[in-house]
């Protein structure tokens, strides 16, 4: 018996040596589709996942945002330039480094005035510094500054920023600022300084005959085009605030060298702007 049962289990394989074309291509378009309905099935099923994963995604990143818990709501800019001179006759005076700088104070804000654990700092950092619009001319760079030093040619070498800068948050009634600080209460802005250096260097003026100032007209008389100098740079703002919350801002910043009423040939260019950057939790 059990070998009658083994010889009908036999005969019910398929055998492709003993088929005929027509059976061959039936068993062989079965089988096709058989795999074309598991291949379909399969991406439709991973399609379902990824849908899925994409509403929990927007759902759970909604119900974190629901209302803005940070945001930047107004920037101050002031342009202008400086230099160092590397020698001077009653003829001639030659220039080592010209170069132009605008300092940046980002206000961040919060709409809730009332000051809670989650709309104060607890940690806060920059990061993802890139320079979207690269001058033609000179080396652009970013460093941090003390806001007592806001619109002061003073570079603090110790201060520039390479890949990310991270803030001291403190609660202190008065801070020293000379290092990268801020009050976990937002009392302070973020202040950072863009400076483009050797603008021109070993650059030599003829004319003497008016006096020579350290500010933006140093440009002019150096015959600096303002489209060469001109410069966009984007960075991120991180934020954990005392409920141990993360936030991101990304702040994207054209560097102003004129407005409506003055160009950095003047002297200097001032810019209050109103902005609506918002910080987003993602943690």
């Amino acid at each position: 018996m059990d070998k009658n049962k083994k010889r009908k289990t036999k005969s019910k394989k398929i055998d492709f040596r003993n088929l005929n074309k027509k059976e061959f291509i039936l068993t062989l378009i079965t089988i096709i589709l058989f795999i074309i309905v598991f291949v379909l099935c399969y991406l439709l099923f991973y399609k379902y996942v990824l849908k899925r994963n994409f509403e929990s995604t927007v759902l759970d990143f909604s119900s974190k945002n629901e209302e803005t818990v940070f945001e930047i709501n107004k920037i101050t800019f002031f342009s202008s330039c400086d230099a160092k001179n590397k020698s001077a006759s009653s003829t001639n005076f030659t220039i080592e480094n010209l170069y132009q700088y605008t300092d940046i104070a980002l206000f961040i804000t919060s709409p809730n005035e009332e000051k809670t654990l989650k709309n104060t700092l607890k940690s806060a950092y920059i990061d993802n510094i890139e320079y979207t619009k690269i001058p033609t001319l000179g080396t652009p760079n970013l460093y941090y500054k003390n806001i007592y030093n806001f619109a002061k040619s003073d570079i603090v070498d110790n201060n520039l920023i390479n890949d990310r800068l991270d803030f001291t948050i403190t609660s202190e009634d008065e801070a020293n600022l000379d290092t990268p600080t801020l009050y976990n209460n937002l009392a302070n802005p973020i202040v950072l300084s863009y400076v483009n250096s050797n603008i021109k260097t070993d650059y030599t003026l003829t004319d003497t005959s008016t006096p020579i100032t350290y500010d933006g007209t140093l440009l002019k008389k150096c015959e600096v085009l303002l489209n060469s100098i001109s410069s966009s740079l984007s960075f991120d703002i991180h934020i954990t605030n005392n409920l141990d919350e993360e936030f991101k801002c990304s702040v994207y910043l054209d560097i102003p060298l004129e407005s409506e009423e003055e160009s950095i040939y003047d002297g200097s260019v001032t810019l209050r702007k109103d902005t609506n950057f918002t910080f987003y939790r993602y943690k």
